[in-house]
């Protein structure tokens, strides 16, 4: 009898749903630019969360264009592409229990205006336009996005020395 990797964690963390859930954060060019990438996944690996999938690169308009579907009609949509297109970003899949949801509250909110202090907007974003990292927002969005960003050889499957004091 095979079990899947979800079967296996729910014998060895019962009643922790979704243990191995996967967002994608990716710091943005003026993030790279102002050498924030370390402190960025500082925070997520302080939080527990595992990182099982990282590289840097200079996105196409192509993939750009993929991920960003839902805002091609907007104003702002060229401006954005160009921005993006500017400088590498560090591309990063995490994963951990209810990593989208946490992770969109350590971030905070896309204008670094509204941003609260202790977000990684609201301690280093500018301008709504210039604000630093990019996160999934929900699970489906996260799954379609690792996919356009990552290949299944690119991620990694590993058990970290904390996850069963973590997770049980």
């Amino acid at each position: 009898l095979l079990m899947s990797d979800e079967d296996c964690l729910c014998a060895v963390f019962p009643g922790i749903a979704g243990v191995r859930e996967r967002t994608l954060i990716a710091v943005k060019p003026d993030g790279v630019q102002r050498r924030l990438v370390g402190q960025i996944m500082q925070r997520f690996e302080q939080r527990g969360f595992k990182l099982v999938g990282l590289k840097m690169l200079k996105a196409s308009d192509d993939l750009l264009s993929q991920h960003y579907r839902d805002l091609q009609k907007k104003p702002f949509y060229p401006n954005l592409l160009r921005y993006m297109t500017s400088g590498p970003l560090v591309v990063m899949v995490w994963e951990g229990h209810n990593v989208v949801r946490t992770s969109r509250l350590m971030v905070g909110d896309t204008n670094p205006a509204e941003a609260h202090p202790g977000t990684v907007r609201g301690d280093f974003s500018i301008h709504i336009s210039r604000n630093v990292v990019h996160a999934s927002d929900s699970v489906e969005g996260a799954q379609r996005e690792i996919q356009l960003w990552f290949s299944r050889k690119d991620l990694m499957d590993w058990d970290s020395c904390d996850h069963s004091s973590t997770y049980q």
